[in-house]
């Protein structure tokens, strides 16, 4: 079983409220009500403690949080109240025997629906939710690509862009920080000399990197940004059109 995670450590990764914002592209308010109000508040309860901690002035979580939050928002949005969302985590928690069940790959690949409800199938224990929304799978379904599974299948790396990009976020390395997978570069350095208006060739050879790192170092940087800013429809793709300006 993962230990609890709700205080900084080696592994679990280190995320502010807004930075899980911007990796989800769920906006701001609504991540920082789920974490206070659900993972701090109901949740926490279980345990006598919460989920969250502070960190120079921000509240943080770990990364199981920040996938676990994916998912339960997601069931939030097709109507299913968030008492019965909680509920399920905590009777998943138990037939799984995880505190993180919506990071296991059991849960998420044994997860299925009717159109009219979602629910889980383990031997004799089932788990339903019913919505006011027909369900549909396929968010949940893309998001599961982006996710990479270790020791006890559970979710140890994600690609916030889909592993078409190079940007990972892995908790085991730069506590989570986004970096260009297999090196720790972290895709702000590039970007700076992107806006800098240095030449992809350019900044690909100084850095030991291809030409298409660069690109998705730029891509990714370009949505973060637009996030923060909170300028952008949060279902939008980054707009990448001068990017061809740095060929």
């Amino acid at each position: 079983m993962i230990a609890f995670e709700n205080k900084p450590q080696l592994g679990s990764g280190i995320f502010t409220i807004r930075e899980v914002a911007s990796i989800l592209r769920i906006p701001y308010p609504k991540v920082h009500r789920w974490v206070k109000e659900n993972w701090d508040g109901r949740l926490g309860k279980q345990f006598q403690t919460q989920y969250s901690w502070m960190t120079e002035g921000s509240r943080a979580v770990s990364f199981h949080t920040v996938v676990e939050l994916y998912f339960m928002i997601q069931l939030a949005e097709k109507g299913v109240k968030t008492a019965e969302v909680l509920l399920a985590h905590q009777k998943l928690s138990k037939i799984y025997g995880t505190h993180f069940p919506f990071a296991q790959k059991q849960v998420l690949e044994e997860i299925q629906t009717d159109s009219k409800r979602v629910y889980w199938k383990r031997g004799e224990d089932i788990v339903s939710l019913n919505g006011s929304d027909q369900f549909n799978l396929n968010i949940m379904r893309v998001f599961f690509k982006k996710l990479e599974f270790g020791d006890g299948d559970v979710v140890s790396k994600l690609w916030p862009l889909g592993r078409e990009n190079a940007v990972v976020i892995d908790p085991a390395r730069k506590f989570g920080h986004p970096i260009i997978e297999g090196k720790n570069i972290y895709p702000e350095t590039i970007f700076e000399h992107f806006k800098a208006g240095d030449p992809i060739p350019y900044i690909a050879n100084i850095y030991q990197i291809t030409e298409k790192e660069a690109k998705d170092s730029a891509e990714f940087c370009d949505f973060s940004l637009l996030m923060k800013k909170n300028k952008v429809n949060y279902n939008c793709k980054p707009k990448l059109g001068n990017l061809q300006n740095h060929l």
